[in-house]
């Protein structure tokens, strides 16, 4: 693993700490499903943690909830608690588990209790600003990838150990 040296403007997710830091996120976060926005917010969160891109967390009353109905299952983050899913369906086109929430996280991450985050890979489009994010490979962590951060990034086969 070779750390990518940031350029002007950019943030090395090696430089981000563990465990992780919750930070207000000043930028518009959206996101697109079946040609409909799903979520649209200058409201947001957003979660660094070492060799990951961030993970952007959107309050609920920015979500269009209507199209969004709980999922099976839940995970467990040591730093935030229990995290459950949430699956999209617009008018039959569904992505299963395409966003996640933590109901009642750990104290030091209360102010995103109810907030979603979305799995870039499973919508059409996630934006910070008027650029479109790619998805941070391996679909575990969830993280939005932007010109303004830099890795290597967890997440790729062979990363779960770094």
């Amino acid at each position: 693993m070779q750390r990518i040296a940031p350029g002007p403007g950019q943030e090395s997710v090696w430089d981000y700490p563990r465990p992780p830091r919750l930070e207000r996120c000043a930028a518009r976060l959206r996101v697109v499903f079946a040609g409909v926005t799903i979520a649209d917010t200058q409201g947001g969160y957003r979660v660094l943690e070492t060799s990951h891109p961030p993970v952007y967390y959107l309050p609920p009353q920015d979500v269009a909830m209507q199209w969004l109905r709980p999922a099976p299952g839940r995970s467990f983050c040591e730093f935030k608690g229990f995290a459950s899913y949430w699956t999209i369906d617009v008018d039959g086109r569904v992505s299963e588990q395409a966003a996640w929430s933590y109901q009642q996280p750990t104290p030091a991450f209360a102010p995103i209790a109810g907030h979603l985050a979305f799995y870039a890979s499973r919508v059409d489009a996630c934006f910070v600003g008027d650029e479109r994010v790619a998805a941070q490979e391996g679909d575990f962590y969830g993280g939005w990838i932007t010109s303004a951060v830099v890795g290597p990034f967890k997440g790729a086969p062979g990363t779960r150990h770094w």
